[in-house]
């Protein structure tokens, strides 16, 4: 080293230890960076898992840089001090391979949007994935929204699913203002003062839990039979149930590299099921020539979305009555005289043994536990309940969500507005539906035909047994599927993707502000901004232009694993923080496992076990020191950070639903979480109100007022059942009457602003 880059870091040094030890600021950011390496240690000492998960040497050296200037009087660019910037910075992310499926993007994005708006899809006939993801990607209903505590397990990790409605005491319950935050403090800056502790979480209603018979082609409801749930009824009649984790936005998912707070959706989409690789026997066909097909297994990169939507079509929690696979959905929109028998349908291929085994490993725990749930029915009950509650049971092998659609009108309950950005020209507004349409169509126009074009038929037997045969057997010992339904779950995930990967909101205040526009935010949002990159320490999850470490492109430079930078250096995965939400075994998070043959969703631990090439694709990470097999790994607890535009409009927030505005939010980061994880920020109210202000510079107008690409056809949402917590009436088949919230039709020039959450 020369000696003027001697004379300049000699320099450099003396001016941050005098910034440090001189200044109130300095003195406060010291002594909060000591404060936290003494409690990383002593938890490291005491082999505890809560703990600031963050890229905090990345914040040390951002900081250090911030300091250095401003003891040099100088400005710093946001380029200098931080590695924020613009979103229309960052390409869309898109699968290598995405020509060898769809052969019209255009069309492709045209279903796709038909089926995440179609209310057709689900059992009920009034449930799609728009019912949960209609208000800003996300959803704002308030009465029926609450899930007890069904993801708690014990210190052993057995399921022990908490089933006491803490908030509201039963199920139906309309949420008031006054019950938010659900962990009460009686001084927000101080975690020791706790007034009462609830551990239920505020999630989306799906549908009630009814057991698959069959798809009635023509039909939007299925035939199905309602069976008594022990959790979600009031007084003995069934109430839909609410998941058990808060509904994240879809807008701007696109940019994770896997998808639910769990990261279960893998990277990885195998045309099947969430589960990517680690599903091995993930297959679909495919025609060589019209006359003769063939079992393939496909891998389409960065797929975390249609790998995600896959799940909630056939969860017996979201939308599906419990039984229901992929092509009987196709086959609710297609042919009148097909023939299964229920052996057949409760039966599925091959591939489904694997994740019967997790289930019945999960059933057995539950069963060791039935001296705490009461008696036999009930443990039956909550066994089933556990089962479905993250699209475990209802995500079998696809067989039945194909033979449901493809003949019924798209959208045929619901009007699509003329101007709609991407179905406009098939509108028959006034009328409900798309004109000259069909869903076979749709798939024909976005697909290339070697996915759907065959003269032969896939007969699966009741035992699962798939053959390729020239026509029907007419036996009711066998199903009959054409190539069109076997593979609509390929269509399905592919398609919801594309759509949802134009949902891209890159306009906001923040975002001109980081292109130039110096008066887009305003100064107190800028002052927000400085707290948000520096003493509010948001940016080490919240970074780069997606604001989240999970991102593809974080993922892509920094890898799928690495080390803590302080204390212990512990191996985790990128991107998936515990912030002392919730205690650990309320929601193991990314620390449990895959339904599909019980292996770690946690990337590190896969790592660890010598599985991560098989089960994910490629090598893992080379961490320095290498990975030591009997190391602890930081995944339990903890979940992935979102992104953050449009968070104004997407309350409650935290997987748990359990704080209901920003205040509370930027209160629970100052107090250092709720239960001992983060240091505590010591911000000033004034300091407080600029980072809310920050934050609601976040939000995109075109997201507030449903302008294109966020614009949409008519939506009836289930907003929880006439009555109350106490009272429900019976619609004669042993479920609650429905309440239904009408959300019109917006063309692309969008309409009035949306309203927000208990607003």
């Amino acid at each position: 080293m020369g000696i003027i880059p001697m004379i300049g870091l000699v320099v450099f040094i003396t001016g941050l230890s005098i910034y440090l030890l001189l200044t109130l600021k300095g003195r406060f950011l010291l002594k909060s960076l000591v404060t936290k390496i003494k409690r990383q240690g002593w938890r490291f000492k005491d082999g505890k898992i809560n703990y600031l998960r963050s890229r905090f040497s990345k914040t040390i050296t951002i900081a250090a840089i911030i300091l250095a200037a401003v003891i040099a009087g100088n400005s710093v660019s946001a380029q200098v001090t931080s590695p924020l910037a613009s979103l229309k910075s960052i390409s869309v992310p898109e699968p290598d391979n995405l020509g060898d499926f769809v052969q019209n993007k255009v069309a492709a994005i045209k279903l796709g949007k038909t089926l995440f708006w179609d209310i057709q899809v689900g059992s009920d006939g009034l449930t799609s994935c728009a019912s949960c993801h209609f208000h800003a990607g996300a959803d704002n209903r308030s009465k029926n929204q609450i899930s007890p505590g069904l993801l708690r397990v014990n210190a052993d990790r057995t399921p022990n699913p908490d089933t006491v409605f803490d908030v509201g005491g039963a199920p139906n319950y309309q949420l008031k203002p006054e019950d938010f935050p659900f962990h009460k403090l009686s001084n927000p800056n101080d975690p020791k003062t706790v007034v009462s502790d609830r551990n239920d979480v505020s999630s989306s209603q799906g549908v009630s839990n009814t057991k698959f018979v069959d798809v009635k082609p023509g039909s939007a409801e299925d035939e199905a039979k309602t069976e008594p749930d022990k959790v979600f009824n009031v007084r003995g009649t069934n109430v839909r149930r609410v998941q058990a984790r808060n509904t994240p936005t879809v807008i701007n998912a696109v940019f994770n590299f896997r998808n639910f707070w769990d990261g279960r959706a893998q990277r990885i989409f195998n045309g099947v099921n969430p589960f990517g690789l680690r599903d091995p026997n993930a297959s679909v066909v495919k025609a060589e020539n019209p006359n003769q097909l063939k079992f393939v297994k496909i891998s389409l990169n960065n797929s975390s979305l249609a790998s995600q939507a896959l799940g909630p079509p056939l969860s017996s929690f979201e939308s599906s009555a419990d039984g229901r696979t992929f092509q009987e959905i196709g086959d609710k929109f297609g042919r009148i005289d097909n023939r299964r028998s229920s052996s057949g349908l409760l039966q599925d291929d091959i591939q489904v043994g694997s994740l019967l085994d997790s289930i019945g490993q999960i059933g057995n725990n539950i069963e060791q536990i039935g001296d705490q749930l009461g008696e036999v029915d009930n443990i039956k009950s909550i066994n089933g309940l556990v089962q479905n509650i993250l699209s475990i049971s209802g995500t079998k092998l696809p067989r039945v969500l194909g033979q449901k659609l493809t003949s019924l009108r798209p959208l045929g309950k619901q009007v699509v507005h003329p101007q709609d950005s991407v179905l406009g020209a098939d509108s028959r507004s006034p009328l409900p539906g798309l004109k000259d349409r069909t869903y076979e169509q749709l798939v024909k126009d976005a697909f290339k035909p070697e996915w759907w074009k065959s003269n032969r038929l896939i007969q699966v037997d009741a035992q699962g047994r798939r053959t390729f045969v020239n026509s029907p057997d007419n036996s009711s010992q066998t199903d009959e599927y054409t190539l069109l339904e076997y593979n609509f779950s390929l269509f399905f995930g592919l398609a919801i993707q594309l759509y949802e990967s134009t949902l891209i909101a890159n306009d906001t205040p923040f975002d001109r502000f980081l292109q130039g526009n110096t008066t887009a935010l305003t100064k107190q949002q800028q002052l927000g901004k400085q707290l948000f990159e520096g003493k509010g320490l948001c940016i080490g999850c919240h970074v780069g232009a997606e604001l989240t470490a999970a991102s593809v492109s974080n993922v892509a430079k920094e890898g799928r694993i690495k080390r803590a930078p302080v204390g212990a250096r512990s191996p985790e995965d990128n991107g998936f923080f515990n912030i002392g939400v919730r205690p650990v075994t309320d929601d193991l998070g990314l620390g449990g496992n895959d339904p599909v043959q019980n292996n770690p969703l946690s990337e590190a631990r896969l790592a660890q076990s010598g599985k991560f090439q098989a089960l994910l694709g490629e090598n893992p990470p080379i961490l320095n020191p290498p990975l030591n097999p009997s190391e602890t790994v930081f995944a339990d607890g903890a979940f992935k950070a979102p992104g953050l535009r449009n968070v104004e409009l997407t309350a409650p927030y935290f997987h748990n639903g359990g704080q209901a505005t920003l205040e509370q939010v930027v209160d629970f980061y100052n107090r250092g979480g709720d239960f001992g994880v983060l240091p505590p920020l010591n911000l000033s109210p004034e300091e407080k109100q600029q980072l809310v202000a920050f934050l609601k510079g976040l939000t995109d107008d075109r997201v507030r007022y449903e302008k294109a690409p966020f614009d949409h056809p008519q939506l009836f949402v289930p907003n929880g059942h006439p009555g109350n917590q106490n009272f429900v009436t019976d619609d004669g088949t042993g479920k609650a009457t429905d309440s239904l919230l009408e959300i019109p039709a917006v063309g692309r020039n969008g309409g009035s602003a949306i309203r927000n959450f208990l607003n």
